[in-house]
């Protein structure tokens, strides 16, 4: 059995690497994996912290978010594929005329 402390710092590196991949990279498809990275993290730090606690609350909490998680990837892979479609690029710059 992992010791919750080493699964907190793993979350949290997870979270991290899903951050810096977000805000450095352009293309959309790899935005989408990064918040995918950053819910995987999320994920792990609610298992830590219900195995330090000793219940199992943040792994029902755990479980409803990979449940969430995996709802959104599908809604978030349709409007990446929507939006090609539209203009042919998943480079995010060109969609910042959304912006108003």
């Amino acid at each position: 059995m992992p010791h919750p402390i080493a699964l907190i710092f793993v979350g949290a590196f997870l979270f991290a690497i899903g951050v810096v991949g977000f805000l450095t990279r352009r293309n959309m498809i790899v935005m989408f994996l990064c918040t995918e990275v950053m819910f995987q993290g999320v994920l792990v730090n609610l298992v830590g912290f219900g195995l330090m606690h000793g219940n199992l609350q943040g792994q029902a909490l755990g479980i409803f978010v990979l449940v969430i998680a995996a709802v959104e990837a599908g809604l978030g892979l349709a409007i990446v594929v929507m939006l090609y479609r539209r203009r042919g690029t998943l480079d995010a710059e060109n969609w910042r005329s959304l912006r108003g």
